[in-house]
């Protein structure tokens, strides 16, 4: 994963679960594999379920809701055929999400993100997010990313 991260363009990127600017975030980084991003994240031992060796619900949706609003704006910057992070900016704030937990995500490995946009419908992206413990599936999301007018953004 040598090419730069999604996250790594945007300044300002106070996110607890993707950006770099929080210190005590996740510092999720996403990057572009073919028509997939992808992401993976290393849980620590306080990202816990109630068993030790889970990893927190909560936590899986935070990583799928970052990972898939950073997918879904540098997807369509792809699609401008623009460089990440040129003007004018391009941003997502979350519409809707849905996870749906197939086997519990051990803590003690990484977490691998795969997310792809489903589809476009004017200002909104449907974009759908695999959580895997190696080449198990744990959870599945769904995340409507709405974009947002830059009249629109909070300073």
């Amino acid at each position: 994963m040598g090419e730069k991260a999604f996250q790594d363009y945007w300044e300002k990127n106070r996110c607890w679960g993707c950006g770099g600017e929080n210190e005590h975030g996740l510092h999720l980084k996403s990057r572009w594999a073919g028509d997939e991003a992808v992401s993976e994240f290393i849980p620590s031992p306080y990202h816990k379920a109630g068993p030790d060796n889970y990893l927190n619900g909560g936590i899986i949706c935070t990583i799928v809701d970052c990972h898939s609003i950073c997918t879904a704006i540098a997807d369509a910057y792809r699609e401008e055929g623009r460089a990440l992070n040129s003007e004018p900016f391009i941003w997502y704030v979350t519409g809707s999400l849905k996870v749906d937990y197939y086997k519990p995500t051990p803590i003690d490995a990484p977490v691998s993100l795969r997310a792809r946009v489903e589809r476009r419908e004017g200002r909104k992206s449907v974009v759908a997010c695999g959580v895997y413990s190696g080449d198990v599936l744990c959870a599945k999301g769904e995340v409507l990313a709405v974009r947002v007018p830059p009249e629109k953004w909070y300073g």
